[in-house]
């Protein structure tokens, strides 16, 4: 896999905490109930529960995502409450009489947490000319001359394997890493976010064609010159916040045990590990969070969103004015919130309370798991091999001071590994270790409760798939035999397939 398993063992132990290892018989009982079955005429021993013994019931309403894991205790659900209240927070800009709540910007793509991640769900794309991009932005970067100098991530990773090719890029000198779109008085928007969509049809057996639509994103009305040389954009809609702590809590070797850079057992797929550098712990560490899995434990993804997102420091990162650049001045000198008896504009422990809430977002049950029509569309997904990469099946970490979370079998959907997803997903932008065609396998449970919760079914990394059925047909590269078989299924087939997705 490129990463020596020493290196592996040494540079990318878990994020944790009071690990307690597994025995060898616990490791073979593992191994037997996370294998792939192979009969369909019923659901397996334990698939009702997603989450394990944190799945919660589902709901029929939009607050079917918003509900704590249901093995929590009483004594901590009140450490879930406060954090889901700073997750809803509105801030405010500085200077302001709500201390608790300034520090706003200068330059933001929204005022809270939910107002990304809509009821704990997914975002969208703008739905005409004029509609707000408030649930998505656009990242950016520029390549990185061969004068900069490498960074400690970087390095680790050309010693570890000197063949990786990912080129080199740095934050757009002027725009940073993030495009925002609002600003506090004062203080222009960066851009506003602007696509255009063209139809794509795709053939399918038995049924007429189905009609994508490739978006074209544009950064217009910029507000601070022009953008920098060889500025590459990728679109990033917020996903959903469910099931975080259990993905977290999966360990790193039975990720790593998967990957496959080299396609050594010939199936065609390739996954690879995101490997990013830890602020918190200041090592290298398995990225598991982001489209392109460049955070690597929930609390880094948290604080990165605020600084990002919010413009709000946090004491992982602690300066007051988000992702203004030298190149804003202006934005860097505004008064900030970082002058409270706080010390940053969210203390420790309220990022803390964040980072407990957004672990701990129940996964509800699944639906419709003995329907005959479903159990079919199991087999399909199966013979499909989506598997490969949507892995069904995990147990976590026996974890001392996270029993949430601790020894769970879990039914995600995910590898969390990066895969060449092919040309028409790609966004040309390297990030990290992830190539500019390459994506880490979302989790797929709940996905069928988006409608329900977000009032859309957009899917992928830039909303443009407006049902399951396009969001599988969108899929190349690793994923253009699966997405093959799909096409070339029966109506009934590709139907039952659907339902078993809308299922999870």
């Amino acid at each position: 896999m490129g990463i020596s398993q020493a290196a592996a063992a040494q540079d990318l132990r878990d994020p944790f905490l009071q690990v307690i290892p597994r025995t060898e018989a616990e490791a073979a009982r593992i191994a037997a109930v996370t294998a792939p079955t192979d009969d369909f005429t019923a659901p397996e021993p334990f698939e009702a529960n997603p989450a394990g013994a944190a799945t919660v019931r589902p709901r029929t309403d939009a607050d079917a995502f918003s509900q704590a894991s249901e093995n929590m205790s009483f004594e901590r659900e009140l450490d879930f409450k406060l954090g889901n209240g700073l997750f809803k927070k509105l801030w405010v800009s500085s200077p302001s009489s709500t201390l608790a709540s300034d520090g706003l910007g200068p330059l933001y793509n929204a005022r809270s947490c939910q107002r990304c991640h809509l009821k704990d769900g997914r975002g969208h794309p703008p739905a005409g000319p004029h509609d707000a991009a408030t649930s998505m932005f656009l990242r950016i970067s520029v390549p990185a001359s061969p004068e900069t100098e490498m960074s400690e991530i970087e390095a680790f990773l050309l010693s570890a394997d000197p063949t990786d090719p990912t080129p080199r890029t740095r934050p757009d000198p002027t725009y940073g890493g993030q495009l925002q779109d609002f600003g506090t008085p004062g203080y222009p928007a960066e851009y506003r976010l602007s696509v255009t969509w063209q139809d794509i049809e795709i053939p399918l057996e038995g049924e007429a064609p189905a009609i994508l639509r490739r978006p074209t994103w544009e950064a217009a009305d910029l507000g601070y010159g022009p953008l920098g040389e060889g500025a590459m954009l990728s679109p990033r809609v917020a996903p959903q916040m469910i099931g975080l702590g259990l993905l977290e809590a999966i360990p790193a070797v039975d990720i790593l045990a998967k990957a496959d850079p080299e396609d050594a057992d010939g199936d065609g797929i390739s996954g690879r590990p995101s490997i990013v550098w830890s602020f918190a712990e200041g090592r290298p560490m398995l990225g598991r969070f982001g489209w392109k899995a460049g955070a690597p434990t929930v609390l880094e993804q948290s604080a990165a969103a605020f600084a990002g997102d919010i413009g709000i420091s946090t004491p992982l990162f602690d300066t007051p004015w988000g992702d203004c650049t030298e190149a804003q001045a202006d934005c860097r000198a505004a008064p900030h919130g970082n002058d409270t008896a706080r010390g940053t504009e969210i203390d420790a422990q309220g990022l803390d309370l964040v980072t407990f809430y957004s672990r701990n977002l129940g996964v509800p049950g699944r639906r419709d798991m003995d329907d005959p029509a479903v159990l079919n569309g199991k087999r399909v997904f199966h013979e499909a091999n989506c598997i490969a990469c949507h892995t069904p099946k995990h147990v976590t970490h026996r974890l001392e001071d996270q029993p949430e979370q601790s020894f769970q079998l879990i039914w995600p959907f995910t590898d969390l590994l990066l895969h060449d997803m092919g040309e028409g997903l790609a966004d040309h932008r390297p990030e990290g270790r992830a190539t500019g065609r390459e994506w880490r396998t979302p989790p797929l449970w709940g996905i069928g409760l988006t409608p329900q919760v977000n009032g859309h079914s957009f899917y992928l990394h830039d909303g443009r798939a407006r049902s399951l059925l396009e969001a599988v047909l969108w899929h190349g590269g690793e994923a253009e035999a699966a997405r093959d078989h799909v096409t070339g299924l029966t109506p009934e087939d590709r139907a039952d397939l659907i339902r078993y997705l809308e299922s999870l």
